[in-house]
């Protein structure tokens, strides 16, 4: 009793102090810039109020590239944390296993060979990604599927979908210079339409990832036990795997190949919080909320004026700590 009440307190606290991070990196980002405000200058240009200039610069250029930076937080760290427990193995990650290099070949061909239909660049990059979830889940396929050929068989088809990208590069140079931020991954000029774009797909596919938490936690068991406590394991999994293309596809539609987000968070999370799904997922959206507007707000203010994709951020934050998961874990086995 006194361990499930004290379980309860910490988790309480973890998610206050989440909720703290959250609304420090929103106001400090806002805040933060070319033009530096303060708490009530701010909170006057929120409520429409003070010189037009800040008002401007505030709701049509510093909030909604905000909004569109949590927003693609929460669709990769949920893609993340449900592609870990699928496979069981915390190395799992988008764009790692070749789900977003799926959804980034074919936003790319939008953007390059179809820039009339830019319109249906979020649908472009889901079909994309689900693609690629599609191709993995029949090349792992052998009368069922194990998360060790689904990692393989994803480890492949990110390589065959990475030379596809890398063709269209070298065949069509003099339209390269206007993706090289989403091979990056960036969240420059980002605005009201891609947040109008993003949201949809968020609150759909996070809230049908939150649903499917208890799901996800029996599944981690092992395929035998959750057979054995009634879970209809290729279905489930399958279900799992496409949520997490949707939130991987739509994240990368606008913020392109941004990786390391959905490795870091959950393992992170995973160590603060536990494995417990029902919790793990809220947790790693609200952390990789304040993780991205706070990337997003380093990368603007390190070189200023000159901007640095947010992406070479996470990838500095994110390699020294893919290094040591394995690290840990090399050692672990020995």
């Amino acid at each position: 009793m006194t361990s499930a009440r004290g379980r309860r307190g910490h988790l309480l606290t973890v998610f206050l102090a989440l909720v703290l991070f959250v609304a420090a990196t929103f106001f400090l980002s806002l805040a933060v810039g070319s033009l530096r405000l303060t708490l009530p200058q701010l909170l006057d240009a929120l409520a429409g109020r003070g010189p037009p200039a800040n008002r401007q610069i505030i709701m049509n250029i510093r909030l909604p590239r905000n909004i569109t930076a949590a927003l693609v937080g929460i669709c990769l760290s949920l893609s993340g944390a449900i592609l870990q427990g699928v496979m069981r193995n915390p190395l799992a990650a988008p764009n790692l296993i070749g789900v977003t290099s799926g959804g980034g070949l074919a936003a790319m061909l939008v953007m390059i060979v179809l820039p009339q239909f830019y319109s249906l660049l979020v649908p472009a990059a889901f079909l994309g990604a689900l693609a690629a979830t599609l191709s993995i889940y029949l090349l792992a396929w052998r009368r069922g599927v194990t998360p060790l050929r689904l990692i393989l068989a994803g480890i492949a088809v990110s390589s065959l979908l990475g030379a596809f990208i890398n063709a269209l590069m070298i065949f069509f140079p003099s339209r390269v210079s206007g993706v090289v931020d989403f091979m990056v991954g960036s969240l420059t000029a980002r605005g009201w339409r891609h947040v109008r774009i993003l949201w949809p797909y968020t609150l759909v596919g996070g809230a049908a990832a939150l649903l499917l938490g208890q799901q996800l936690n029996i599944l981690s068991l092992g395929d035998e036990t959750a057979t054995g406590l009634g879970l209809n394991v290729e279905r489930t999994r399958f279900l799992l795997v496409t949520v997490s293309s949707v939130l991987a596809g739509a994240a990368c539609s606008v913020a392109g190949l941004l990786g390391f987000v959905g490795l870091i968070v959950p393992h992170t999370m995973r160590a603060i919080v536990g494995s417990d799904h029902r919790v793990l997922l809220p947790a790693s959206a609200l952390f990789s909320a304040g993780l991205m507007m706070g990337c997003d707000t380093l990368g603007r203010m390190m070189m200023d004026p000159i901007e640095i994709p947010v992406g070479v951020i996470m990838a500095a934050i994110g390699a020294p700590f893919f290094l040591s998961l394995i690290r840990g874990r090399a050692h672990g086995d020995a």
